[in-house]
């Protein structure tokens, strides 16, 4: 296998930096290397973009993270807390949350749920002049009670202080405290009688609110736990599907300007256009690097492996760190098989060496050579080897012997 990977990259390299079998000047190389970058950069910014023209899991199903959190909530106020997030929220769009849910899929593929279509319809609802107007006044009156607690806590603090500069006989025009020794219980007490009205007003302002006709609807929406369920539901299997159809919009991406630029690096090795074959041999490597890399990224995240792994673990009674050992067996499983497949499909010298032979071309260089010429004039490689059989002298790399007809696997 080590013998078989270094002459892959020997070809490798060969192929990357030289010209009809001559070496690239530094110039021509350093050419070669930026266009690399650029067009390396531009299938990236091309795989992401296409990666994202299906709407993801969020922005299918937009409501199911508010949802999920308002069911997981066990505060008294969460009814209070949605309403009043709803409404604060619509002020920073300028659409409504339905329209600004189905924007999400415009111009792409997938829709929206319809589900969340409706719990969009019903916050709009929310946000009218009243409620605004409510949720104003709360947050006055709790801004309100902020200050309040603040200068109790000062007096608290200074209380001691003020003590001292009685006890000293410092002129009140000379303190630096809030209030007197004296008249700070009375201060307290009167603060914390403003805070206790102040927090009933609250009470009843978000009382007010939630009893609202639009608000009731909203709620007994939001309680719907089989409305919820079915969300839920079909969020999670969008999350799984998701990096699959990532990967298959990816490859599709890929793999026609793979066939492409390995078709014209063919027909140039053929015609023997030099330059031509380079740049094609350069793009092909260029869009095979993104593929590998989508690859493993769908090995570690896709949806059929993500199937695997769980039946791993469940078969290993939850030991799940045996799931890297799975990994680490997989992977170069999978890169022995990249390997082998440019081996046998992509560079295998037996196929090439039988095209240039029929075209009298050398076996190596693919350059035009005279017919029954030993050596090639371009490259100075021998075309021949020993027959193991009928001792006479066959084509390099053909199965069998053009004279004897045996096979030649053996040599």
């Amino acid at each position: 296998m080590l013998t078989q990977l270094r002459r892959l990259l020997n070809r490798f390299f060969r192929r990357s930096r030289t010209i009809n079998n001559e070496p690239l000047n530094k110039v021509s190389l350093t050419v070669i290397i930026l266009i690399d970058i650029f067009i390396l950069v531009n299938v990236f910014t091309g795989l992401n973009d296409i990666s994202q023209w299906y709407i993801n899991p969020s922005q299918a199903y937009p409501c199911y993270s508010e949802w999920k959190n308002y069911q997981t909530q066990t505060t008294s106020d969460k009814d209070y807390e949605i309403i009043q997030f709803s409404v604060i929220s619509a002020r920073n769009y300028q659409s409504t949350f339905q329209q600004t849910y189905q924007q999400a899929a415009v111009g792409r593929l997938g829709t929206v749920s319809q589900t969340c279509l409706e719990y969009g319809s019903y916050k709009d609802q929310l946000n009218n002049p009243e409620n605004q107007q409510i949720i104003t006044a709360i947050d006055q009156k709790q801004a309100e009670i902020n200050e309040l607690e603040q200068t109790n806590r000062r007096i608290r603090e200074q209380y001691d202080s003020t003590l001292l500069e009685k006890i000293a006989g410092q002129p009140r025009e000379q303190s630096i405290n809030l209030v007197e020794a004296e008249k700070a219980k009375q201060q307290l007490e009167q603060n914390n009688r403003n805070i206790a009205r102040l927090k009933q007003e609250i009470a009843e302002l978000k009382n007010k609110l939630t009893a609202q006709p639009e608000s009731l609807v909203f709620i007994n929406f939001l309680k719907d736990d089989g409305t919820f369920q079915s969300i839920e539901n079909a969020y999670q299997r969008a999350s799984f599907w998701y990096p699959s159809i990532q990967f298959s919009f990816q490859s599709l991406f890929l793999l026609p300007l793979i066939f492409l630029s390995l078709s014209v690096y063919n027909f140039a090795q053929r015609k023997g256009y030099g330059l031509i074959a380079l740049i094609s041999w350069h793009l092909s490597v260029v869009f095979f690097i993104p593929l590998i890399f989508k690859i493993f990224e769908f090995l570690q995240f896709g949806a059929i492996v993500q199937v695997i792994v769980d039946l791993i673990s469940t078969l290993l009674g939850g030991l799940v760190f045996l799931v890297s050992y799975a990994y680490i067996l997989l992977i170069p499983l999978i890169g022995f098989g990249i390997i082998k497949f440019f081996q046998k499909i992509v560079f295998n010298s037996k196929v090439q060496a039988a095209r240039r032979v029929q075209k009298s071309r050398c076996i190596r260089c693919a350059n035009k050579i005279p017919t029954h010429d030993a050596y090639c004039p371009h490259c100075g490689f021998y075309q021949y080897a020993e027959c193991h059989n009928c001792h006479s002298m066959t084509y390099k790399y053909l199965p069998y012997c053009k004279q004897c007809g045996q096979s030649q696997d053996s040599n």
